[in-house]
């Protein structure tokens, strides 16, 4: 389970997972997609409030891992986007982070 692991360090000189590899990975968590080299997913809050209070424990997170995503906020909606910049595309850390973020989303409804 993806959201048991742990983000490891990643300064580069590794590959990015291959089409193949990140389809593997992808089947593992839902509602995200690939997008070029990145995993992007649309979170949807009743408004603003909620959205804000889960970007501060998303904040945590991301602190906590050590891996961080970009992110922007539109009053209710919350678009979120996973790579592993070192490397330029993705890898196991994106899709541990997404697992995470899913359920700490899940968590709050």
């Amino acid at each position: 389970m993806l959201s048991k692991k742990k983000c490891a360090p990643c300064e580069g000189g590794v590959r990015p997972f291959t089409e193949k590899e990140a389809r593997l990975y992808l089947k593992d968590i839902e509602g995200w997609k690939i997008q070029g080299r990145k995993l992007v997913k649309r979170l949807v809050f009743k408004d603003f409030t909620p959205l804000m209070k889960f970007l501060n424990k998303l904040a945590k997170l991301a602190e906590k891992e050590g891996h961080h995503p970009d992110f922007c906020a539109h009053y209710n909606k919350l678009d979120i986007e996973i790579w592993t910049h070192a490397i330029g595309g993705l890898s196991e850390n994106d899709f541990i982070l997404a697992a995470k973020i899913d359920e700490l989303y899940n968590h709050m409804f």
